[in-house]
């Protein structure tokens, strides 16, 4: 397969995971034969400076191209005022529009070599596997802004197609999952809430009879998601509360630099987490998903060479699944993460005491394992 691959290494940490998972895509070419091509593109803080611009109409028009695109991350300390007219998180919010992408798709799933470094009591992270669908092009977010001397607001408006499409994707993740559905919002105080809740219960009602479903309250969740996260299968919310909320779950993981995302509109092949999609590359019916790990640029550790990588090689396996259409590539990126972290090889967010790897380091130890496996004769058939 040849597939074109749009890179937004973006600003912080950014430049520095996405190569790391470009190392490994370049890996999963080499064993699988495939013929992936990268073109790197400016988005964020990055683009400001170099176009004054935090999402050229370059970057724009190489991503529609694309079959697909890794983004590290945007933002920083440099351009954080909050009176500036243009800012990094611009750049991010309008591609998401620019390509439809509505459907933001964060899995997590505790690895059990991982669950010491969490907060969280480790009996009850074992055998958590859960799946937030967060709304991504609505809310607030994108409604109308004003500001005046002594006043600001931000409007938070849904469609009831808007919320349709969302729970409808998240319903059929659920239907290849373990069937069970939750719907988050704040139907107690928000109008926007009470749509959602009314069209969720109605369209799984009309649509998916065999979906479980139930409904929790944001600020309910946000203890539950903490307390029995076994509880829960796949979670549906919009957009401000799923970018909370999935921040909150990384702690199950133990850090939020070990978490993927992909962001997907329609025609992206529907693949579910762990399923085999339709897509293939070149398809131009096909809308593009962007990759990217959940954790923000860290300026903090950017340029040290120690970030963790893990988010991002695992958001380029999801790349692999659902904008390529190629589930064993996936599956074998997945495996080889999860041997390295059974390792012990771990970055210093996950060992704050002792030696830790840096960011090649762990990045090559998942490549070696993706290329010990293909040396598998089944592989190699």
């Amino acid at each position: 397969m040849r597939a074109d691959i749009v890179v937004l290494p973006g600003d912080g940490i950014g430049p520095e995971v996405t190569a790391a998972a470009v190392a490994v895509l370049r890996e999963i070419a080499r064993c699988f034969r495939h013929d992936f091509e990268f073109a790197s593109h400016d988005i964020g803080g990055a683009a400001i400076d170099r176009h004054g611009d935090p999402l050229p109409a370059a970057t724009v028009g190489a991503c529609r191209r694309a079959d697909a695109v890794l983004l590290g991350a945007v933002g920083g300390p440099k351009w954080s005022d909050p009176g500036a007219k243009v800012r990094p998180e611009q750049g991010l919010l309008a591609l998401r529009r620019e390509l439809g992408l509505y459907a933001n798709l964060r899995p997590v799933r505790p690895h059990p070599a991982t669950l010491g470094a969490a907060p969280i009591k480790p009996h009850l992270l074992a055998g958590v596997d859960l799946l937030v669908v967060r709304e991504l092009t609505g809310g607030i977010y994108f409604g109308e802004k004003t500001r005046s001397v002594d006043a600001a607001s931000d409007l938070c408006s849904y469609s009831t197609f808007e919320v349709e499409r969302v729970v409808r994707r998240a319903c059929m993740l659920a239907r290849q999952r373990r069937g069970h559905l939750t719907s988050v919002d704040k139907a107690n105080v928000l109008e926007t809430s009470r749509l959602w809740r009314e069209v969720a219960t109605r369209l799984v009602r009309d649509e998916f009879p065999d979906i479980t479903l139930e409904h929790q309250l944001v600020d309910s969740m946000a203890m539950h998601l903490l307390s029995r996260p076994r509880a829960y299968d796949v979670i549906v919310t919009e957009n401000m509360f799923g970018d909370i909320l999935t921040d909150e779950a990384s702690m199950l993981a133990g850090s939020m630099g070990l978490l993927p995302s992909a962001s997907l509109g329609d025609g992206d092949g529907g693949a579910a987490e762990g399923q085999p999609g339709d897509a293939r590359a070149g398809d131009r019916s096909t809308v593009i998903g962007l990759y990217e790990p959940i954790h923000g640029s860290a300026p903090d550790i950017a340029g040290r060479g120690i970030a963790n990588p893990v988010g991002a090689i695992l958001s380029a396996a999801l790349l692999l699944r659902h904008s390529l259409g190629l589930e064993a590539e996936a599956l074998h990126v997945e495996t080889a993460v999860a041997a390295t972290l059974e390792a012990g090889i771990f970055s210093a967010d996950l060992m704050p005491e002792g030696r830790a790897a840096d960011t090649d380091e762990v990045a090559d130890a998942v490549i070696e394992r993706i290329a010990a496996a293909s040396r598998v004769p089944e592989l190699r058939d």
